[in-house]
């Protein structure tokens, strides 16, 4: 068994989110002690969907919290002390624009991080992996302050833009980033300056075995198109059905769509839809389960997801259902974003398009349409595309690589105050 570590994000296992769970499987499967820890209960039916997750699962905002926090207080006083101090330092001086409510948060989230060492100690946990930039990386960085470990962080979307929170300083005490992009890499370096070995491009990785291209679909009419998000302004579906009108009114072409995904934008995409007239060529299936989107995606001629930057500024990463599609030899159609050129080569291997424009995404999927053969090698260059660089297996080899070159570290090196050590002993204890 290799060395224990945690991984923690805001609600595991969530279906939105299967990229976490994916890489604790993965990393299970090769043999790492992971932990699985959670800021908030997940709910009933991904609990039921992920039985191996929630079996020994830690809840930070949970009724005991209190009591873990009081007998953390009470064993390692001075540390808990030095947790507090650096939240309330964090607090005062951020380093960068921070509202007054993030920094309010700040002490709370610290108070979580004792909470959360508690619960790892017992496991011997030496490092913390944490999903999201925001509250994960917050509660995981002040417990691994308060267990002397090391703690690392993959960030995403909404967490490093409307959700921002400390991201200097957690840049400079992480002992590595997770960069899911190299756009994502050259963010942090805006911020923070610092080396490859530390800003990892380390992808989230999909299983391309389980996602078996089908070859012998029909490509007569009605085109099937297919998209899975949640629906939310950033992801593009109102520009989507739009397009949809202007493929049908100007160029002809039937078409059928399967929308699956649920969100706050659920009732004015229904309304636009009943505008456009599109009701009748429109499956909306709300919310699906995991384990049913290979189905829709081998039923399907085109995935489409025109994302684009939010009125608040928010943005997609890469998202995985797009490499998902791609796996499952689906030729895709992604919004023109900076992450997602590093998936989608524009004409190559699927089609990029500007997430705003309607007129522009009509063109492309009338043209995708009238080129069954064109779509056909698009799909298997995607495919080819998602083996070479955005597999899970090849992805956990590199974060099997940042966790050990991490954990096997011995010689600490004096931090700056506030940073976390670099672990030599690690006190084990009761739970």
């Amino acid at each position: 068994m290799r060395p224990a570590v945690a991984y923690l994000a805001s609600t595991l296992p969530c279906r939105s989110e299967t990229f976490v769970y994916r890489e604790i499987r993965a990393l299970r499967q090769r043999g790492w002690n992971v932990c699985a820890a959670t800021l908030h209960a997940p709910n009933t039916e991904d609990r039921e969907a992920c039985p191996d997750i929630v079996a020994d699962l830690r809840i930070v905002y949970g009724p005991g919290m209190t009591w873990a926090v009081l007998k953390e207080l009470v064993s390692h006083p001075m540390r808990a002390a030095g947790v507090i101090c650096c939240a309330l330092s964090d607090a005062c001086c951020p380093g960068e624009k921070m509202e007054a409510s993030g920094r309010v948060k700040l002490l709370g989230q610290a108070i979580a991080g004792l909470a959360l060492g508690r619960a790892l100690r017992s496991r011997g946990v030496r490092h913390i992996h944490c999903h999201f930039a925001h509250a994960p990386t917050s509660v995981g960085m002040y417990a691994a302050r308060q267990l002397r470990a090391n703690f690392s962080f993959t960030g995403h979307a909404n967490d490093l833009f409307q959700r921002r929170s400390l991201l200097l300083k957690k840049l400079e005490r992480a002992a590595f980033v997770c960069c899911i992009s190299q756009w994502h890499r050259d963010l942090y370096r805006e911020v923070l300056p610092r080396p490859d070995d530390v800003y990892r491009v380390i992808r989230c990785g999909v299983d391309v075995d389980s996602w078996t291209p089908n070859r012998d679909l029909p490509s007569t009419p009605p085109l099937r198109i297919l998209t899975v998000c949640r629906l939310v302004e950033k992801k593009g579906i109102d520009t989507l059905l739009k397009a949809l009108a202007e493929l049908r009114r100007q160029f002809g072409i039937n078409w059928r769509l399967t929308v699956a995904g649920d969100g706050p934008q659920r009732e004015v995409l229904h309304r636009l839809a009943k505008d456009l007239n599109l009701d009748d060529s429109i499956n909306w299936l709300g919310a699906v389960a995991n384990e049913r989107v290979p189905g829709l995606l081998k039923d399907a001629d085109l995935f489409v997801l025109p994302c684009r930057m939010s009125s608040a500024g928010d943005r997609d990463g890469i998202p995985v259902v797009l490499m998902e599609a791609m796996a499952c030899g689906v030729a895709v159609v992604g919004g023109d974003l900076p992450a997602i050129r590093e998936l989608v080569q524009d004409r190559h291997s699927g089609r990029l398009v500007d997430g705003t424009d309607a007129r522009a995404l009509a063109e492309s999927l009338a043209k995708l349409a009238a080129e069954p053969e064109g779509r056909a090698q698009m799909a298997l260059n995607g495919r080819h595309r998602v083996e070479e660089e955005f597999s899970l297996a090849a992805n956990i080899d590199r974060l099997e690589s940042a966790l050990q070159a991490t954990i096997t570290m011995s010689t600490p090196k004096a931090a700056p105050t506030g940073l976390s050590p670099r672990p030599s002993k690690l006190v084990a204890g009761k739970g």
